[in-house]
């Protein structure tokens, strides 16, 4: 069975971690998004990937190659515009001759993959959309179905005076390759607005399958620090990564000083230096060649590589993307940070120059 990844969108509201990477890319426990979804295929013995690009897709295509280096076989499609989630399903139709899994790029869930599929073949189904609950569905594309577990209707982003289902589409789908003759070509389409709902009007069986223990849509910056929160309190399971009786998880050499401290739950990459009265933790994701000068602390943020913290400074609930270099004294909070600007977690876009003056 092959899987479709739908990667080519902008990451509009992910800025600024997107500025420089696609969205599928941003680490999670310091991989990409993109990887820790393979690692839950991979485990249900799925291997066969297609990746549709789009922005920034040289960042994808020159991590994974051809993918043999993790254990797979990758294909690329490359969107020249932005087609929406049915155009680009549509533009890689030549590729799939078998039942075949859809993703949007930019989740991270546990789910069983091998049970969606067989849900799927049971329901005799046209297409099975995997749904999870929330507890505001206004945000999302809420799906109504009956007792026997086949869609109703479809609702994006409906008012909340108008919402009938908590459950919503998690963005995973089973399809069958007859349904892609039902997608226009060469236009952007939205398999949610316009597919699904023409589907059902056409008499075509959509089955919904309950089946998400943990799901996220990594859509900003604020979601993207409660993804690690989750990972950390064990909410949301991530392969290779288990953390101790204390709560932390070393991935490789480190030199941490006597008089340094680390508070659990905290993920320490490899070659991460951190100073004497420095403090990592709780909640802290630190990733590869980090340095964290004296004094300093870390606590609900989420550094990427090749980050130095200067001599006491304090980052809380911040991020801070690859290859930058935080000022001496320098203090935090709530805000995420890349070499080309800084926000605000409230939205208030800061430019970087006035907020930290150095790069590195």
């Amino acid at each position: 069975m092959k899987a479709l990844f739908l990667a080519g969108g902008m990451g509009t509201r992910l800025k600024p971690l997107t500025d420089e990477i696609p969205k599928p890319m941003v680490p999670i426990m310091n991989k990409p998004l993109l990887e820790r979804s393979f690692e839950n295929l991979r485990k249900c013995g799925i291997c066969d990937i297609v990746i549709s690009t789009g922005y920034k897709s040289k960042y994808i295509k020159e991590y994974f190659g051809n993918g043999s280096k993790f254990g797979l076989k990758i294909e690329y499609i490359y969107e020249d515009i932005p087609l929406g989630t049915g155009g680009a399903i549509k533009k890689t139709g030549q590729l799939f001759d078998d039942t075949f899994l859809v993703f949007n790029a930019d989740i991270l869930c546990n789910m069983d993959f091998t049970e969606l599929v067989k849900f799927h073949k049971s329901k005799s189904a046209a297409i099975t959309i995997a749904v999870t609950q929330v507890k505001n569905p206004s945000a999302y594309g809420v799906i109504e179905y009956d007792i026997s577990g086949y869609a109703l209707s479809f609702t994006e982003k409906p008012q909340a005076d108008k919402i009938k289902s908590d459950y919503i589409n998690a963005g995973v789908y089973v399809f069958e390759p007859a349904m892609l003759k039902e997608i226009p070509e060469d236009r952007p389409v939205s398999i949610e607005r316009e597919i699904f709902p023409a589907l059902l009007q056409k008499g075509h069986k959509i089955a919904v399958h309950k089946c998400c223990s943990y799901w996220m849509d990594i859509g900003t910056p604020g979601k993207y620090l409660q993804t690690h929160e989750d990972i950390m309190a064990g909410d949301c399971l991530i392969s290779g990564v288990h953390f101790n009786n204390q709560g932390i998880f070393r991935d490789g050499k480190s030199s941490i000083d006597a008089a340094a401290v680390i508070i659990g739950p905290a993920y320490i990459g490899n070659n991460v230096r951190i100073e004497a009265h420095a403090t990592v933790g709780p909640n802290a994701v630190i990733g590869d060649n980090v340095c964290i000068h004296m004094g300093s602390s870390v606590i609900n943020s989420v550094l990427w590589n090749n980050v130095d913290i200067g001599r006491y400074a304090k980052m809380k609930g911040t991020i801070i993307g690859s290859n930058f270099k935080v000022e001496h004294k320098s203090i935090y909070s709530d805000a995420a940070f890349t070499k080309s600007e800084s926000v605000k977690l409230n939205s208030k876009i800061i430019k970087q120059e006035a907020m930290l003056g150095l790069r590195v």
